[in-house]
């Protein structure tokens, strides 16, 4: 014979067993309830019910006896068992709750509003949902917030929010991105043209949160309107005390923000890309602080969408970063982007090392384009150049060397022979910030005969927009490694090694490397002016000119250079990445106090 002992101090509902019946293990035999809530008592073993003690209604206290439980006779059948298999029932399709929770859901997903699909089809754009799918790994995406409907229930039925404004607009939640977490949140056009609503306000805040606290990159789909004004459930006179923008801002230096745009996005939208360290955008997008509403609200005229921030204007004015052609590409875009704040890559093939031999031509006076050494340099396959049609001077790139993330900058001897102008600096400054913020380590490529001089120069506040990259570089916590593909002269030189030859973990030069504390022809003309004008113009004052300048060379040479120490070696341009590669072992990042940072220009 066992006891029935109560588990707990409670009240007896209902027995479900009578004296008499027989049971199997695990079988329900009564119910007990406590602050609300039932309790099942089941039973050990097999048995006989045999008298019971108490009945519905009564308190039992713990440990209390209500009742007893015969062994079988061995004659006996041994009964079947009746228990119910919660796990099962939790997750069957005949459930109410769970057919409930489905069909709401339904209602968030593309599938249950095929015409707004089929319009953003006709436009040949994706919807949010296609977009998040593509860019994470798949099956990681978890939604928050999918629940949420727009705030305008004076205005509109229940049905019609649930039907026509799933998510307020805004799909937001956590996913994998090349195996890593990541928040993810996509403005929806289809949407009330992905405008920024008080619940989708809400959302984002919540998600920034999250990314803040667990130190989450974020990818955002900033496509949309700006703000909506048509939200009713709430009592506002401006909104103007959001949290949101001032959220986003705070991510910036802490955790990598990439935007992503297609189509059109304006006001707020824009205001959060703006924020982004990277900005990802379609040949077809257009970027503006106010849409053509609030253009000719303000009486400066009557535009269509498309004439306002297109994207060869503001692709060429450095807003965006990575120009593509389509969502696809952004994606894939950003998915490159992201891997270089994830750590060494352990797969890489790295470049034919000789083609670098053949990069700087014989001729010193010849130009070549640079970006040839970085892809000389980088892993294959690896190199993301950014502002590609601002600041020309100066290219900027992401890449992998034997792969470990880096930051890659090279004057543009292409552009005023290599001299450093405002925008260059402006370009290169902000990417040191990009690299020291998220811990990336730089190699710059020089060969700049200096900064840019002239009056028409110096108008474009030039004093200020290259002494930036000195700023920048005296505050960096990572390794900075300078190679000197040939002109290493002046101001110019020194600000892409960081303030001076010496800042750097290692300075060196290949064979085809010359120097100066300016360009040497006008080094030969100014420092030997009254011996050139002693002679009379013409070949013997020019012959003259090219012996100085012969002399000033074999003295500026890469090699004399470091037999005088000024720099630390002169390499064989094949050995490049293996005294790269040294140095990223031997260099260290030093650690991450607070934020660093990032000019949004």
């Amino acid at each position: 014979m066992q006891n029935i002992h109560s588990p707990l101090q409670a009240q007896l509902v209902q027995w479900l067993v009578a004296p008499g019946s027989n049971v199997a293990a695990g079988d329900v035999l009564l119910i007990l309830e406590a602050m609300k809530m039932e309790h099942e008592v089941r039973a050990n073993q097999a048995g006989r019910v045999g008298e019971l003690y108490f009945q519905p209604g009564e308190a039992v206290g713990e440990g209390e006896v209500l009742g007893v439980l015969m062994p079988l006779t061995e004659d006996a059948p041994q009964p079947e068992a009746r228990k119910v298999n919660t796990q099962a029932a939790l997750y069957s399709m005949d459930r109410a709750d769970l057919q409930k929770l489905l069909a709401r859901l339904a209602f968030t997903q593309d599938a249950q509003r095929p015409e707004a699909v089929a319009r953003r089809h006709a436009l040949g754009l994706r919807t949010a949902r296609e977009n998040i799918a593509d860019l994470c790994d798949a099956g990681s995406f978890v939604e928050y917030g999918a629940l949420a409907v727009a705030a305008q229930s004076r205005r509109r039925s229940a049905d019609d929010l649930v039907r026509n404004t799933p998510a307020d607009g805004m799909v937001t939640g956590i996913g994998c991105i090349n195996g890593q977490r990541m928040v993810v949140m996509a403005y929806d056009f289809t949407v009330l043209a992905g405008t920024q609503g008080m619940r989708n306000h809400q959302k984002t805040d919540r998600m920034l949160s999250v990314a803040l606290q667990n130190k989450l990159p974020v990818v955002l789909f900033a496509e949309g309107g700006g703000g909506r004004p048509g939200d009713v459930d709430v009592a506002i006179v401006a909104g103007l005390n959001l949290a949101t923008f001032a959220s986003f801002a705070r991510l910036n230096g802490r955790v990598p923000v990439v935007g992503v745009v297609a189509g059109r996005c304006f006001a707020g939208n824009a205001a959060l890309l703006g924020c982004c360290d990277v900005i990802i955008a379609t040949k077809g997008s257009n970027i503006g602080m106010g849409g053509p509403a609030m253009v000719e609200g303000g009486g400066l005229g009557v535009f269509k969408p498309e004439q306002i921030g297109p994207s060869e204007v503001q692709h060429g004015n450095g807003v965006i970063d990575v120009l593509v052609d389509d969502e696809a590409q952004a994606v894939t875009a950003a998915r490159h982007y992201l891997t270089f704040f994830q750590g060494v890559t352990q797969t890489w093939q790295a470049p034919p090392a000789q083609a670098l031999c053949h990069v700087v031509p014989e001729n010193r006076l010849r130009v070549y384009d640079t970006r040839t050494a970085m892809q000389g340099i980088a892993d294959e396959g690896s190199l993301l150049h950014l502002r590609t049609a601002f600041g020309t001077g100066i290219h900027t790139a992401l890449a992998h060397i034997a792969g470990r993330p880096v930051g890659l900058m090279a004057n543009n001897p292409l552009h005023l022979g290599g001299a450093i102008d405002a925008d260059a600096a402006d370009k290169a400054a902000r990417f040191m910030q990009l690299c020291n913020a998220h811990g990336l380590p730089i190699v710059s490529l020089v060969d700049t005969p200096g900064f840019m001089v002239g009056p028409d120069t110096e108008a474009t506040a030039q004093v200020r927009h290259v002494s930036r990259l000195f700023v920048a570089a005296a505050h960096l916590r990572v390794p900075l490694l300078s190679v000197v593909l040939r002109k290493g002269y002046g101001l110019g030189a020194m600000a892409m090694t960081g303030g001076g030859f010496h800042e750097t973990l290692a300075t060196v030069a290949w064979p085809t490397g010359e120097f100066g504390g300016m360009g040497l022809e006008g080094a030969v003309r100014l420092g030997y002016r009254k011996e050139l004008e002693a002679l009379p113009e013409g070949s013997e004052r020019e012959a003259l000119f090219e012996q100085l300048l012969a002399q000033q060379y074999d003295n500026g040479s890469a090699i004399n250079m470091a037999a005088t120490l000024e720099i630390d070696a002169v390499i064989d341009p094949a050995e490049t990445r293996a005294w790269l590669m040294a140095g990223l072992e031997a260099g260290c990042v030093k650690p991450l106090t607070g934020s660093l940072p990032i000019d949004t220009w």
